[in-house]
């Protein structure tokens, strides 16, 4: 049975406190699953915190409940934090107090003075968490992965997020056998070791004199390491290839679809980093790689070995040039609904081969396949519209992608996963006051042609 209350000098900490916490906890699933884990929340709690529909509501509900959990609840609310990379919020719970009149409060600190940035180019800057400052003076900003604006940008922008900002470092979380038992048998084959090979190629720095209009992707060198760290724990073998010429591009895909070992594994992913436009991606020196040359690359015509296995693609850029300011959420308890999002085919039906080219030994016609199949692609943003980055922290698709995958790959297939994806950062928003970008968006995407189920079933290896 819980102890009721906590000491009375902890429960006044978290009073003192209590306005900052609201503005600067990250209450996500990590934090709420230590809490649990540590006996202090039960699941009806739990359950009740992260239905609240935003950040500040979640930290309230919390911290309306942790003074009735128990002596230990101050205690293991501060390791949480720790945990979830938040110690500069367990430093001021800790600190002494007489240190109070001294402190300079979190709201107060500005966004970082920024050059003026290129005709037609947006540079925003960043209202950051307190833990910018306990680890770097100078504050990180959003960018979007575009190339030339039809509006005017401003400089005087600022982007607050309202979800976590680093990437989270919790491991991989393990299938079960129970679960693994009950879900292949309808789900891609998926118990290779390794699972398959992941290529992630990162354009971080470009050409000054052939792409003079490419800024410098600051936060990009975040997002390969994030992708490189959550695909090992994945066990795919990761190759990481930064600052390629579009000709590079194309010579790295075409050696990565020739692998012999794909004939052994049972799937692939291939992440694409960089400055873009609807359908294409940038090359450091400024010229385009077509996506759909990447598609065909992989195709069951020009990629044999991974016939009918998924090829994930995860595609990091902008597709378009047009900010996405939002639109106002009508009155009542029901949210606006995503609009649906045209999708690409992913192939088409050929003609007919002469019948004696499509029989067997046995004079049976061959299976056929369509030319393109079993692939699915997750897209930061929506055609025409800009993707957003944070220079610290990495892209807001980049970082919601790690953070599904780490929590629910043991238990979700991956279409369910982006679903996810796709939720967060729909909640997401950039803060610009007295500017056209006021409350800018993101809105991801993804297409696919998958047949089946498609679960990773992380960390489990058949016995056989």
């Amino acid at each position: 049975m819980l102890e009721c209350g906590m000491l009375e000098r902890d429960r006044q900490t978290l009073r003192r406190r209590s306005a900052v916490l609201c503005k600067q906890l990250v209450v996500d699933e990590l934090l709420i699953q230590s809490l649990q884990a540590d006996d202090i929340l039960t699941e009806s709690m739990a359950e009740s915190i992260m239905a609240e529909q935003t950040s500040q509501k979640r930290s309230w509900r919390l911290l309306l409940l942790l003074p009735k959990r128990g002596p230990r609840a101050f205690s293991s609310f501060c390791q949480a934090l720790r945990e979830t990379e938040q110690q500069h919020l367990c430093d001021l719970l800790t600190q002494s107090p007489e240190k109070d009149g001294k402190e300079t409060h979190i709201e107060s600190i500005q966004p970082e003075e920024e050059p003026e940035a290129k005709a037609g180019r947006l540079v925003m800057q960043t209202t950051e968490r307190k833990r910018e400052r306990y680890t770097d003076s100078s504050l990180p900003h959003p960018t979007q992965e575009g190339v030339a604006a039809k509006r005017a940008r401003t400089h005087e922008s600022m982007e607050f997020s309202l979800d976590a900002d680093s990437p989270i470092n919790t491991p991989v979380l393990p299938c079960t056998p129970e679960f693994y038992h009950s879900h292949c048998q309808q789900s891609y084959r998926m118990n290779s070791s390794p699972r398959g090979f992941a290529l992630v190629i990162s354009n971080v720095t470009f050409d000054p004199c052939a792409a003079a209009d490419l800024d410098p992707r600051k936060g990009g060198e975040v997002d390969d390491e994030v992708l490189r760290k959550v695909f090992t724990e994945l066990d795919y073998v990761v190759t990481v290839h930064r600052d390629l010429t579009a000709q590079g591009m194309r010579s790295c895909i075409e050696n990565f679809c020739r692998r012999p070992e794909h004939r052994t594994a049972d799937s692939c992913a291939v992440c694409l980093l960089s400055h873009g436009v609807e359908g294409a991606v940038y090359g450091t020196d400024g010229q385009l790689l077509q996506l759909d040359w990447v598609f065909e690359a992989f195709d069951n015509a020009h990629c044999p070995l991974l016939q009918n296995k998924p090829k994930m693609f995860f595609i990091q850029a902008c597709r378009g040039d047009e900010m996405d300011c939002g639109v106002e959420q009508i009155d009542g308890p029901a949210r606006t609904c995503s609009p649906s999002c045209e999708q690409r085919d992913a192939g088409r039906e050929g003609q007919g081969d002469a019948d004696s080219r499509q029989r067997g030994d046995m004079g049976r016609p061959r299976i056929k396949l369509p030319q393109r199949s079993d692939m699915i692609c997750g897209y930061a943003s929506l055609k025409g519209t800009a993707a957003m980055r944070n220079t610290k922290r990495g892209s807001w698709f980049i970082q919601e992608l790690n953070t599904a995958l780490r929590l629910h790959a043991r238990d979700t297939h991956l279409a369910d996963i982006l679903v996810q994806v796709n939720g967060r950062i729909k909640e997401r928003e950039g803060y610009a006051p007295g500017t056209a970008h006021h409350r800018c968006k993101e809105m991801s995407e993804f297409t696919s042609s998958l047949c089946k189920d498609l679960y990773l079933f992380p960390k489990y290896q058949p016995q056989y």
